[in-house]
């Protein structure tokens, strides 16, 4: 049998938040993969190195977590209002699936650096020192979203004394706005309730608070799972049981928010909605031994993303419990000690994360203007990966 030779594609390997991802530059793409279907996924798939029944993504980019094991494709935007089309994959790491349904607000931070690196961005936009504000059309979702990317000597900078927790070494501030982050065909709150009942078959029911924004999230309060709101990737992660009682609790809640028709569509649909659960402020020890004090948040958030709990916070996330916890009565709001709110610091496995939203009610419904929050990013590496000619 003759064997098949690989194939260079140029990337870059790049840390957005506490994300790392694989991007590419559209026109870099092999011709079959410059457009969605099949041949894109399965040499997206193959990048990262899924699907790997082991998973460890040994054999791909991919580090074997939903943080790592993600896709960019930038391309100069077609509409004068923005700089950039920006699309998101989330790759599944055991099973052959790429999930276009949302976006990666960590990796967002990155996009705008990405872009200026890879001139999308005009050079008379691009300042000597200081910011270059890059408009971001996320394609995924159909949203704007503004990133303020710092520039020195020309340059994008990379290095800074910006600490994010999550992320084990400082670099430059980046900061994000999502521009109204909830589509204006739909309703911020799907059912029209700031607070749901959710009946789960065989589990319970709970106070659920389900919203669109940034990304479809499902907020429950800790109490009613059994968890104080503290807890850290090891206790939920290693629990296998719980982490399918959350599958099944963020099956339903997909239901509810019709987001799918059947509850079995709830597999191919990992990325969204998220779930998370919140608790009142709460000492505790982050993950990397660092001590949070009750006083110096507003609420405790833990949430799962690909079903497992994340080691510190989506970024789309984020934008969920600011939004939520600007609107007074839903169980984000209450967690933070309820009442108007206009930003809220709340805490998470690995620290602590601040997100302001500017939230309105008009004409009986709630709208979000712009949610913002601060986050860095770096390049890692710069290249090309390789990938058998015959797996796309």
């Amino acid at each position: 049998m003759s064997q098949k030779p690989q194939i260079g594609v140029a990337a870059t390997y790049m840390r957005g938040g506490t994300s790392k991802g694989v991007f590419f530059k559209l026109t870099d793409l092999p011709a079959s993969a410059q457009v969605s279907g099949e041949s894109r996924d399965n040499l997206l798939l193959r990048v990262v190195g899924s699907p790997d029944p082991y998973g460890k993504q040994t054999d791909g980019m991919g580090g074997a977590t939903s943080s790592t094991s993600k896709i960019v494709i930038l391309s100069k935007s077609t509409d004068a209002d923005h700089d950039v089309d920006y699309l998101f994959g989330q790759v599944s790491i055991d099973t052959a699936f790429v999930d276009w349904s949302g976006n990666c607000g960590n990796l967002t931070a990155a996009v705008g650096s990405f872009a200026i690196s890879q001139a999308l961005i005009n050079a008379s936009c691009i300042p000597e020192n200081g910011i270059c504000v890059v408009r971001i059309w996320q394609a995924n979702i159909n949203k704007t979203i503004i990133a303020h990317v710092p520039i020195t000597a020309g340059q994008v900078q990379e290095t800074g004394d910006f600490e994010l927790d999550g992320v084990n070494f400082p670099a430059a501030e980046v900061k994000v706005e999502f521009v109204s982050p909830v589509d204006g065909n739909e309703s911020m709150f799907p059912t029209g309730n700031l607070v749901d009942d959710l009946h789960v078959p065989n589990i319970g029911d709970f106070k659920v608070t389900m919203i669109n924004a940034g990304i479809p999230s499902i907020f429950l309060n800790a109490e009613a799972l059994g968890y104080s709101g503290v807890e850290l990737q090891e206790a939920i992660n290693s629990d296998k049981k719980a982490l399918e009682r959350f599958e099944i609790i963020r099956a339903y809640g997909a239901l509810k928010m019709g987001l799918i028709t059947h509850i079995d569509e709830a597999i191919s649909r990992q990325h969204t909605p998220k779930i998370a659960f919140v608790a009142e402020p709460a000492s505790y020890l982050t993950s990397s031994g660092k001590t949070v004090d009750s006083q110096n948040i507003d609420l405790s958030v833990r949430a799962l993303s690909m079903g497992k709990l994340h080691h510190a916070m989506m970024g789309t996330a984020a934008v969920a419990i600011g939004t939520a916890a600007a609107i007074p009565g839903t169980l984000v709001n209450l967690a933070a000690g309820g009442g108007n709110i206009e930003s809220v610091i709340f805490g998470h496995p690995s620290g602590t994360l601040k997100v302001g939203a500017q939230t309105q009610f008009e004409d009986g419904a709630w709208t979000v203007n712009k949610v913002s929050m601060s986050r860095s990013a770096r390049r890692i590496m710069k290249g090309e990966v390789y990938i058998p000619i015959d797996c796309f």
